[in-house]
């Protein structure tokens, strides 16, 4: 099958290389000359572990190339997806202007029946919208079809979400259409479910909300257990024994960020207000997730008596493991209260220093989590990267000016830790679970 992807960023690239290894041919398409050469070039613009070879072994095939003209990609392609970006407005609304300039230049390249797939994370109503556009900007009356087939990648396993979905949903009121996107995933050999476009585009918004709930659920579920002695670890852990909750996105911390949850949870409930429907569920999501970091810093500053003057190493600038994305990263705003406190910052991140460097040049970046404790007052986990695991603690110790390990993640053992001989703080963690803990 022909494929155009209109944007060459997570989504699109990964969809786009993907399809391609799948044995179709694929024009992905991005407004950057300087992304769409790194791409031709087989230089991947963004980190994501698996696509590089994928990349490149595609464009070496002849399946996959990029270049910055939609019209010419939409006139070669059998289906366009847009996987364009759709950023908050200053209400929180998704800014669809991509999308909207997307579609209008797919409307004057047509040249026969299409199918136009939308994929960029948008609210409901926007396959209408994007059929409207469409229609104004046809110069001849070929035929087309919307379709709605969200996205639930996640960063730092899109390659691998994009091969093993748990679902695929396509949206779609012509059936003509629908059965197209299921041929093109059939090879995946998933679960797929056929709905209409309305019923797609709230599907994609209401699991990611519902997942970012599940968040700051637990999370004030920590500020109880820090104000009582009991251990949000454990009481996540029995909770998600129940099939009916599950352990996935239970793990108490700083909370969450990145592109998605953020932005989405935002434009879910200005949507919900914009149908005259309370919004107050879904905004306390925000609310609670975005005092975590506040209450972090608190605590810090607590243990120290004050950060004037204090060095803090921070390990993990990422908003998550596995990629460089540092987009409503915690570590962000955790820099900006200890910098704001005259604190003096440290840090290291395996792939993210670059990015964060940029924005906060008045940081001191380290070569490993070692160079980053020494001389530190503190020491704060922000992002758990597989390497921070295992780290040599008696070293880590020896290193530090004061052995204070502060973990926004949750990733140590408590009772370890002080048995070394650290003041350990983690988010809703007992002081002393008195040995419990252990599933008999």
């Amino acid at each position: 099958m022909k494929i155009a992807v209109a944007g060459a960023g997570y989504v699109g690239l990964v969809t786009g290389v993907v399809f391609a290894d799948l044995g179709n041919e694929v024009i992905c398409v991005d407004i950057d000359p300087a992304r769409v050469d790194a791409i031709n070039k087989g230089q991947s613009p963004i980190y994501e572990p698996g696509l590089d070879e994928l990349l490149t072994r595609n464009l070496e095939e002849g399946r996959l190339s990029a270049t910055t003209d939609l019209a010419h990609a939409v006139r070669e392609s059998e289906v366009i997806f847009i996987c364009v970006g759709t950023p908050p407005s200053e209400t929180g609304e998704p800014d669809l202007r991509y999308v909207d300039e997307a579609a209008a230049t797919i409307g004057r390249a047509l040249n026969g029946y299409k199918i136009i797939v939308n994929k960029s994370t948008v609210p409901v109503g926007t396959g209408d919208r994007v059929r409207r556009i469409i229609e104004q900007h046809r110069t001849e009356p070929h035929d087309f079809d919307v379709v709605s087939n969200p996205e639930f990648l996640r960063e730092g396993s899109a390659v691998h979400d994009t091969l093993n979905p748990d679902r695929i949903v396509i949206g779609a009121d012509n059936p003509r259409a629908a059965m197209k996107i299921v041929e093109l995933y059939a090879p995946l050999e998933r679960p797929m479910l056929i709905t209409n476009l309305a019923t797609a585009e709230v599907i994609k918004y209401a699991s990611n909300t519902f997942l970012a709930l599940k968040i700051s659920f637990i999370n004030a579920i920590a500020d109880l257990c820090e104000r009582t002695g009991a251990d949000v670890v454990q009481v996540a852990k029995a909770m998600g024994y129940d099939q009916r909750i599950g352990h996935a996105f239970l793990q108490a911390g700083l909370g969450f960020g990145g592109s998605c949850f953020p932005k989405d949870v935002l434009a879910f409930a200005r949507t919900v207000q914009r149908y005259n429907l309370d919004p107050t569920l879904f905004e306390q999501i925000l609310v609670i997730n975005d005092a975590r970091p506040v209450q972090f810093i608190n605590r810090i500053r607590e243990r120290l008596g004050g950060l004037q003057g204090r060095t803090i190493g921070l390990l993990g600038l990422s908003f998550k493991p596995n990629t460089d994305d540092i987009r409503e990263a915690r570590s962000l705003e955790v820099i900006r209260l200890l910098l704001t406190e005259g604190a003096v910052v440290k840090a290291y991140d395996p792939v993210a220093m670059p990015r964060v460097q940029a924005i906060y040049p008045q940081v001191h970046y380290c070569r490993n989590a070692y160079e980053v404790a020494e001389n530190a007052d503190a020491l704060a986990l922000i992002t758990e990267w597989n390497e921070f695991r295992q780290l040599n603690f008696e070293r880590i110790k020896s290193l530090m000016r004061e052995p204070n390990l502060f973990d926004g993640r949750n990733l140590y053992d408590p009772q370890r830790m002080r048995k070394m001989g650290f003041y350990y703080y983690g988010v809703g963690r007992a002081a002393d679970n008195g040995g419990f803990g252990t599933l008999l």
